[in-house]
Order: C-alpha cells, then structure tokens, then sequence
C-alpha cells in the first residue's frame, strides 16, 4: 500500500506518464530564467545607532526603567570592575576607568540598547597571562602594555567591523567557546584563592602549578581570611539565586557585590583586623587624557589582541543579538563589532590620573550585567549612560571609601561571577545531541585546563577548524526518489516509499561545490561518477551501488542515460568545482549519459553561465524543478525503450571495426545515436501514471 502525500496535483506540475496504460496530458516545462550579472551593491555605512532610539524615544513610558535600570548595574559595576582589574594584576582603580569613558562611546557607536559593558573576567585573565610572562606586574610597563593592548584591540574590531569581517569567526563552533570559557573559569577561581587562605600563590594560567602551588603553602593557611572569604561568596550566591528564581528579588542579583562590598568594609571598619589585606588607597578624580605608548612591544601583543577579538565577536555579539531578538528591533553585528572598538580605542586615550602610570583593561560585554539591565527593563542606551553617570559619580567622590575593602571580598565577587562560566549543561547537552561537538569541547576544555590558555585556543580552533573542512569534504548526498502522489523528489533513504525511475538517477549534494565535494553520491547509481583531486589532477573514480531496493518505474532499459543534479542547497560553486562538472559531463557524453541540471539559484547559475558551462551542457538541461527535468528525461527514455535493439552481428562488426582503428570510440559504438535536445515548449509523454 503506498503512501499518499498529496491531493491531486495541479495540472502544470502533475504528469500521468503511459508507458502501460496508453493515457497521457500535456507536460509544461517552466523555463529556467538566466540571470544577468548586476552591479555590485554599494558598501553600507555606519552610521550613529544612538540616533535610531533617540528619535523615537518614549519619555513617559522608558525614562523611569531606563534609569532604574542603569542604577541597579552601575552599583553592580563598581565592585566588579575593581575586582576584575586586581585580576588583571592591576591596581582597582583602572577598574573603574574601564567602566567610565568606554561606557559613553559606547552608547552612541553600539547598536545593541541592553548589552551592558565593562571589564570582565574572562579578559582580565587574558590579560594577566599575557603581561605577566612579558613583565612584573608591579613594573610600569606593565601598565603601558595593558593600555597598548586594549588599543589594538580597539583598532582590529574597528578594522573588522568596518570591514564586515565578522563572519570570519563562525568557523569557530560555540562548543570550543563553552569548553575555553569553562577551564577559564576554574582556573580564574583558582588564581583568587590567594586572598581566601592568606599567602601567595604562583601566577600561572595552568591548573598543575596552580594547585601545586596551594598544596606547597598550605603551611601559611590563615583562617581569618578564609572565613569571611567564604561567608562574602556564600551571601553573594544566595542573593544572585534568590534574584535569578523570584522575581520579587530580582534586584537582589545586582545588590549582591555591592552588598558584599558594604558588609566587609564595616566589618573592617569595626573589628580592623591585621591578617585581612585591604585595597588600600584608591586615587580620586577622572582619568585625564594621553596617547597609548610601547608600541614597539605590539608584535608580542598580536595573538593576544585577536583572540580577545574573537571572544568578543563570538559572545558579546551573540548576546547581544540575543537582547535585540527578546526586545523587538535589528542589530548590525559588523555595526556593534565597530561599535565595541571605538569604545576601547577612546578608553585606552583617557586612562591616565595625577600624570602618573595609565592603563585600562579591554572592555567587552559582560553577561551578568547585560541580563540584569535586561531583567530591570532597559529600553535604550540611556541605561549605558545612567551606568557612566554612576561610575563618575564613584570615581569623584566615594573612592575614599573603597580604601577598607578586604581583598578576599573582591576576590568572592570574581569567583560569584566566574561560576556562572562553568557550563558543564552544555558538555551533557552535546554528549546528547551531537558527539562531535563534545568531542571538540572536551578537547578545548581539557588543553585548557593543563596547557594554558593560548594553547588551549590555538587547539580548540584547529580542531573546529578541521571539522569544518571535514564537513566540507565529505558532505550529505542523497540519491532522490518521487514521493507518491506528489511532484516532490525526496532522500530515498529517508522516505522508502518514494519510487525512482529507470535509466535516470537523481542527485542531491546537500553543499557548495568546491574542489573538496564530490560531484555525485558513493551511494549513487550504477555508473554515477565522483571527482576528487589527487595532487594536481583530478581523476574520475566510479563507484558501482546497489539501489535495488527502492520501487523503481518507468519503461525496462538497460542502464542509465540521465543524471539529475538538484542544486537547491548549493549555496556557492568554485572554478575548480565548475572544471570538475566540465570533466563529469564529458565523461558522461562519452557513455551516452546526459546530466540536466535543476534549480541552481542566481549566483550559481551565473558562475556556470561565466564558465561556459551552460552552453557545453545545453541551456535546454537546465531546469526550475526537478520534477520538469525528470519529465523531459522519462520521454526520452521512452524513445530509447521503443527502438530496437542493435542486432548482435552489428555489435560484434562494429567491436571489431573499434579494434582496428575504425570508430570514435567504445561507449559511441555501443549506445544509439544521439538523441535530439528537448525544448522548452510543452511536452507530450506517455508514461505509467505516478
């Protein structure tokens, strides 16, 4: 009993096909429409996205969340940008200069209206590796260098943006992301275990030295720290698990540093107890403006630069595509990629105080924060500028007060924050769904975890980048068969049911063409052939299947004279995919095997039309639907099934005339003559019915 996918079909596209029954009706061929190539589009400019909200801004109904809104993550930004520059190796207060100009730029050149930035953790620890094996962090270089980098940073999202360059790093899969920002996480936890238990411990962003080096000075353990270290983590969890779970504690989430901040330094305050190291002085006023110096020490900052350049394009341009989705309006990732540079090219000018050392730590996006602007209700970037306003307000006038902040306490809201980067959900999620992205996160987390973070990347992306190209080179095809009762054409291994026909195969390469695809299945038909290059050559392999299996109608011949290409899902051909296809073709007209090509899109269609190729196939093979050019095929099939056979006295004549030098060749001598090309006219057939 066959399957029934379909009414009736429409009396352009069904065909009753008679080679039993006698019956027949007109077939109609849609002409396949040559594209004529057109002018380029001209490059789009980026314009100021703060205009777009500005001009229809909703006073009465967005400046009260707005300002809420900026508030509630300005108090949340003011602790966690001085803890993420003490990871960072730097003093506090480039903390908060991160926090200031960049913010400001930021609202006016970035598209996204809730993405709020800043330093954040992952970044200060790039930053820290980095520097720290060039020079000591107490060292004013190493300050120079900090400013240096977040410059070039600046300038390669800038270049990138304005280049529309973004696409590059979707080669990258988010599992070696997930896997990186993983091990980050652990070991950022690990680095900030130094002010829980009271002694130094070795810089390094490798787990191995990491824990030998807490082992080694356990000795020195002071409880003191530890205690209010693990009382400060513990309060910040709670609040940020209670504001994540209710939404009548939603403030919460963004209270907990400041809370934390405000409890440890009046215990401080207070009690002044000697073994709990403090801040210390923190320096007040704006930052005044200089030039980014040592660039002769650039070269050594290259890979460092790009990497934070990818992790910036890969997440802080995900999420904030995220927010725009969630809030109703269109985000240019290229505009916010541009957007994200200015902000840290401007910041790295303003990062100097007193005439003394200057510095900012590159500025990105930071998820917690972007979530708590979202959850307050930010409508605009006037929460951005609230967040500024907050930040300026901090810097002239309370940075005396953040001179009794225990260290242990800025240490708690890092590991807080960080604890949210552990995603071992998504490893389960991929073990589930797809093994070789787990496979690609274990790899990255793990190198990592025990080989540092440059090597950790560097394997993670050659690993993803291989899988890429694997893809690329061994993609799906399917030999397709006609659903019953329908003019679609259908995996046959997918769909059983579906019904081929005989002396016509019909291909589908679920990819681009370029050198690396083969040109037709390895499950194929008999006599279906695929390219591959072999050094510089590209030779011919055939591959003999079986697809018995499949219900097969259509007039008895003996083999196949039509190859079908549907190229609906090849999105891109290269020159020397179109030469291989220029080689399939003559191979085939040798063995009296004709391909017909059906639904190439416009730019395909144009590179074919370039290369000549349409005019070597015959502009009348080429075709809208599969379903036309398997019509055009089943009434030459016809044809060939109704003329006699050769006698055997004629083979033999002619296999001997071949032999001795006579003939054109083999596969000529053995098939019919050629047939005549089809039109694109209507088509009488007479075929079974299907």
């Amino acid at each position: 009993m066959e399957i029934s996918y379909a009414t009736a079909s429409n009396s352009d596209m069904a065909v009753s096909l008679s080679g039993v029954s006698g019956s027949g009706r007109q077939v109609k061929v849609i002409p396949l429409q040559h594209p004529i190539a057109s002018n380029p589009a001209a490059p789009p400019t980026l314009l100021l996205p703060c205009s777009r909200w500005i001009r229809s801004y909703k006073w009465r109904e967005w400046l009260q969340v707005d300002l809420v809104a900026g508030i509630t993550v300005g108090v949340m930004l003011v602790p966690q940008a001085m803890s993420y520059a003490k990871l960072a190796g730097l003093h506090p207060i480039y903390g908060l200069y991160s926090g200031f100009v960049p913010i400001f730029v930021y609202a006016i050149f970035g598209s996204s209206r809730q993405l709020a930035i800043g330093p954040v953790a992952l970044v200060s620890l790039l930053v820290s590796n980095v520097l720290g094996n060039i020079v000591d962090s107490s060292d004013v270089l190493y300050t120079e260098l900090a400013i240096l980098l977040s410059f070039m940073v600046g300038v390669l999202e800038c270049v990138m943006g304005l280049l529309r360059l973004g696409w590059l790093i979707r080669f990258i899969s988010h599992s070696v992301i997930s896997g990186f920002t993983t091990s980050s996480a652990i070991v950022i936890a690990l680095s900030q275990a130094k002010y829980f238990l009271g002694y130094s411990i070795v810089r390094s962003s490798k787990i191995v030295p990491l824990v030998e080096s807490i082992i080694t000075g356990a000795g020195n353990f002071m409880w003191q720290p530890f205690v209010m270290g693990s009382s400060t983590l513990t309060i910040l969890l709670l609040m940020k698990h209670l504001g994540k779970t209710s939404k009548r504690f939603r403030y919460l989430r963004a209270a907990g540093p400041l809370t934390a901040v405000v409890l440890g330094t009046t215990f401080v305050k207070i009690f002044h107890p000697s073994t709990i190291s403090v801040v210390g002085e923190i320096p007040q006023g704006l930052p005044k403006f200089s030039v980014p110096k040592e660039f002769g020490h650039a070269k050594s900052l290259i890979s460092t630069a790009i990497l934070i350049t990818g992790v910036a394009i890969l997440e802080s341009v995900g999420i904030a595509k995220a927010l725009a989705v969630k809030n109703g309006y269109e985000l240019d990732s290229n505009q916010e990629l541009f957007g994200l540079g200015v902000a840290n090219i401007c910041g790295s000018f303003f990062s100097a105080y007193q005439q003394q050392v200057k510095t900012i730590v590159a500025v990105f996006w930071s998820f917690s924060r972007s979530a708590v602007n979202h959850e307050s209700g930010a409508k605009t970037g006037l929460s951005g500028l609230t967040m500024g306003v907050i930040m300026a307000c901090a810097l002239m006038f309370l940075t005396p007060l953040f001179r009794d902040i225990p260290q242990c306490t800025l240490a708690a809201i890092v590991i807080s924050a960080v604890m949210g980067l552990v995603d071992y959900d998504e490893a389960i999620f991929l073990w589930r769904v797809d093994k070789k992205d787990f496979l690609l996160w274990t790899i990255t987390s793990i190198t990592t975890l025990f080989l540092g973070i440059e090597i950790g990347v560097l394997v993670g992306v050659g690993s993803s980048l291989a899988f890429v190209i694997h893809e690329s080179a061994n993609p799906h095809i399917a030999i397709l068969g006609r659903l019953p009762g329908t003019t679609l054409y259908r995996n046959i291994a997918q769909y059983p049911e579906a019904y081929t026909y005989n002396g016509i195969v019909i291909v589908r390469v679920d990819a681009p063409f370029t050198l690396r695809t083969p040109v037709t299945s390895k499950r194929g038909a008999p006599e279906l052939l695929s390219v591959q290059q072999k050094t510089k050559n590209i030779e011919l392999q055939e591959y003999e299947v079986d697809i018995s299996g499949s219900v097969k109608r259509g007039p008895e011949v003996g083999r196949n004279y039509f190859v079908v290409i549907e190229m609906a899902p090849v999105t891109y051909i290269d020159s020397s995919a179109v030469q291989a296809l220029k080689d399939l073709h003559l191979e085939y007209k040798s063995r009296g095997i004709q391909i017909a090509i059906a639904n190439p899109n416009r730019d395909v269609l144009l590179t074919l039309s370039r290369s000549g190729l349409i005019d070597l196939v015959g502009k009348e093979w080429y075709f809208v639907r599969v379903h036309d050019a398997v019509q055009v095929c089943l009434q030459r099939v016809q044809s060939i099934s109704e003329r006699p056979p050769w006698p055997p006295a004629a083979l033999q004549r002619r296999r001997i005339r071949r032999r001795r030098g006579f003939g054109s060749g083999p596969a000529t001598t053995l098939t019919p003559p050629p047939l005549q090309s089809p039109s694109f006219q209507q088509i009488r057939s007479s075929h079974p019915s299907g």
